[in-house]
């Protein structure tokens, strides 16, 4: 019984260019898309590494200070500043430049630092959460973080700090909206958003004043 299900035995075969094969090649295509990735951030960068091989000495001007380290290409600042500057106020969060705990300043602007290899921060100044302060004196933001309660476990805290501090200066907090927006590559697990928020508006306005 012939039918479209079923076509006869001298029917002709699909071409190359039949539904059939555009959806086999259509499924081999998508597969690889969802497939996992096989290495990490830190690799992929890498492979765009074609000068330095093997360990190098490399310095680095963190907080205003110079700092020579043996590191590879391989290596990302946020895993230099914690290992070998001892600058644990860095926080690793998701290491997939997702979370925002990472967040540094590197030439004023902020920047995930699990994304960023030691050895591209060469020549560039660089900022973290224990270079805000002045001695005692806390830097602003870190001021309005306590007085609004911005923090519940504190480990998103660094990150948002950094962050709130460039959204600012970047004239991005000029509204609640607006700094949702610009904040939100930075998470909170603990739902502190609305304490965050005000922190980030209340500096906003000093400066606006000032």
């Amino acid at each position: 019984m012939e039918s479209d299900l079923f076509p006869p035995a001298d029917a002709p075969k699909p071409e190359d260019g039949s539904r059939r094969s555009f959806m086999k090649l259509s499924g081999g295509i998508l597969g690889l898309a969802l497939a996992p990735p096989l290495v990490s951030q830190a690799e992929r960068l890498t492979a765009y590494s074609k000068v330095l091989k093997g360990a190098t000495d490399i310095t680095l001007r963190v907080n205003g200070q110079a700092h020579t380290v043996r590191v590879e290409p391989r290596v990302t600042l946020l895993d230099t500043l914690r290992e070998r500057l001892d600058l644990t106020g860095t926080k690793k969060g998701c290491d997939h430049g997702q979370c925002g705990a990472c967040t540094v300043h590197v030439n004023g602007q902020r920047t995930l630092s699990c994304l960023t290899l030691a050895v591209m921060a060469q020549g560039k100044e660089i900022t973290t959460i224990e270079g805000l302060a002045k001695g005692d004196q806390l830097h602003p933001m870190q001021a309005a973080f306590l007085k609004h309660d911005g923090l519940q476990c504190g480990y998103c805290t660094p990150g948002q700090i950094m962050s709130g501090v460039a959204c600012v200066k970047e004239g991005h907090a000029t509204t609640d909206a607006q700094c949702r927006e610009w904040m939100s590559g930075n998470l909170c697990r603990c739902g502190a958003y609305p304490n965050i928020l005000a922190a980030v508006r209340d500096v906003a306005g000093q400066t606006a004043q000032g």
